[in-house]
């Protein structure tokens, strides 16, 4: 088991070139927020677009865009029905994130099913929320898993793995992800990381953060760190880990002057705090 400090972060973290544009720091989809879980999506989105993520779209309820347009304008939006525009973002992505606030109707899991059959050998894909939700009550094949993360709290993990919250050991766990080929981000008060190389323990994270929407937040981070770092995929898992520790390390310094900490302040803290640990550029 390796322990994640924050001295891993400036090895992921990496000063960006001068000679780079949008393109070159990942386009990535964000699907979810059906009518009232809206919210969901915008804070995914706009995790993704703080970590630094080139060009992010948001699929979402029509309902939900002007929203998402007012609190977010660097994101582009299209919604759930726009079939043809789908298509063709989903096609053009470095990295999808499905699942905050998608609901569990079956046009949900049309979406999903979707996403699963259109995703290509080189695109990763994160899985989250009520998506997971979904493949519990509806199991399909994934196609690249070797390129797919999957995000449960321990609950989601219980119902898509069948394994009781007494059974979820680190060795139980690692042999449900091994299974499926998987990455594994299982979180938790001490959320672990499972690949098909290594386990990994978040050594950051504080009850402050124990509030609706943090999950949606470390999805957003975790597509933008894949889309920007990730262009292997020993530097992808890197980028995985790396997310998942500036999420709680961040939380933990807000958390020193704050009772709860909110999952918007934790991404308005991306730039400044991404700019910490890689204080020079080329």
């Amino acid at each position: 088991m390796i322990l994640l400090t924050k001295e891993s972060l400036p090895k992921v973290i990496v000063p960006r070139k001068a000679k780079s544009h949008k393109g070159s720091y990942g386009r990535v989809v964000c699907i979810g927020g059906i009518r009232q879980y809206g919210g969901a999506i915008i804070m995914c989105a706009q995790a993704c677009v703080k970590s630094g993520a080139g060009l992010v779209t948001v699929v979402t309820d029509v309902a939900t865009i002007p929203a998402l347009h007012s609190r977010l304008p660097e994101a582009m939006a299209l919604s759930f029905q726009d079939q043809e525009a789908l298509q063709n973002v989903l096609a053009t992505a470095d990295v999808i994130v499905i699942g905050p606030g998608l609901g569990v109707e079956k046009e949900a899991f049309q979406l999903l099913k979707l996403v699963l059959q259109q995703q290509t050998k080189d695109q990763w894909l994160v899985i989250d929320g009520s998506a997971i939700t979904l493949l519990a009550d509806h199991p399909v094949d994934f196609l690249f898993p070797e390129h797919l993360v999957l995000t449960p709290h321990q609950k989601e993990w219980e119902r898509f793995s069948g394994l009781a919250l007494k059974e979820q050991t680190i060795r139980a766990n690692w042999h449900a992800q091994k299974k499926l080929g998987i990455t594994l981000v299982l979180k938790s008060e001490q959320t672990h990381i499972y690949t098909n190389h290594e386990q990994y323990q978040n050594t950051f994270g504080n009850p402050a953060m124990a509030t609706g929407g943090m999950g949606d937040t470390l999805a957003g981070i975790i597509g933008g760190f894949l889309g920007q770092f990730g262009h292997t995929d020993l530097q992808a898992e890197a980028a995985i880990c790396a997310a998942v520790t500036i999420h709680s390390f961040i939380a933990d310094e807000l958390a020193k002057d704050a009772y709860v900490v909110l999952p918007t302040e934790i991404a308005n803290h991306l730039p400044q705090t991404m700019r910490k640990f890689c204080p020079f550029a080329r």
